[in-house]
């Protein structure tokens, strides 16, 4: 692993490096963040709790962390690295290798604001399941469309940081290939079989298609590609993705 230096280097250029795992220790110890800005900890509270659309960017961007800390630390993962968050072409925010085996996986966080907590406790969201950039997809009809849906293929692993439902930093993980059909109704046939849902429903406990570990559903992906059932690499159901 390269070292870094933190000359120049701001919190989210530190993430995005692609060299750089959250846990790897630096060079040296950044300034904190609340003291960078001269801010106590009340004042930043106030300031992300009253403006939910700080709160939500911040809050999926640590998802992305915790992810990454509590799941791509495991011997059997190397090379894992971050694509770029504006890249139309490689959708990912975390990219590794599993028993020799690359993945892709998606970390979303759940709308905040669709949370409910029902009489015998199970909790119910969605989980909003977009890309940050509209891009111009092109479809097995030939019929284009510019939109920021993802694709169904586009990644392995969907991972729904569930924090909203009980105060903890809890996933929920399903196959992209498992997930809901997209029916919005302005969107023909073809369109709707390759694009995912911009809302997905997610409950805890989980209910299929997700489960709360991972490594099954890797394994499961793993033994299908060794057994040439499998594409290597996710497989999009579209022509072309043009910038």
């Amino acid at each position: 692993m390269k070292s870094l230096s933190l000359e120049n280097v701001t919190g989210d250029d530190l993430l995005d490096k692609l060299d750089v795992e959250p846990s790897e220790p630096l060079e040296k110890k950044p300034v904190p963040i609340l003291d960078r800005w001269e801010l106590t900890h009340d004042e930043f509270t106030i300031i992300v709790d009253s403006n939910p659309s700080l709160r939500g960017v911040t809050q999926g961007y640590i998802a992305e962390w915790k992810f990454h800390e509590m799941f791509l630390n495991n011997p059997d993962i190397t090379e894992a690295q971050k694509d770029d968050d504006h890249n139309r072409k490689r959708k990912g925010d975390r990219r590794f290798k599993y028993k020799g085996h690359e993945f892709i996986v998606e970390v979303k966080s759940l709308q905040t604001n669709l949370v409910k907590r029902l009489p015998d406790g199970t909790c119910t969201g969605r989980s909003q399941v977009d890309a940050s950039d509209r891009r111009k997809v092109e479809f097995k009809d030939g019929s284009t469309l510019e939109t920021t849906c993802l694709l169904r293929g586009e990644f392995d692993v969907l991972a729904v940081n569930c924090y909203a439902f009980n105060g903890k930093w809890e996933f929920a993980f399903a196959l992209n290939r498992d997930l809901p059909q997209n029916t919005f109704r302005k969107y023909n046939e073809a369109q709707r079989a390759a694009l995912l849902p911009s809302l997905i429903p997610v409950t805890w406990p989980v209910q299929e298609p997700f489960v709360t570990n991972i490594f099954t559903l890797l394994d499961r992906i793993v033994v299908e590609r060794e057994a040439g059932v499998g594409p290597e690499v996710p497989e999009v159901p579209v022509r072309s993705v043009v910038d």
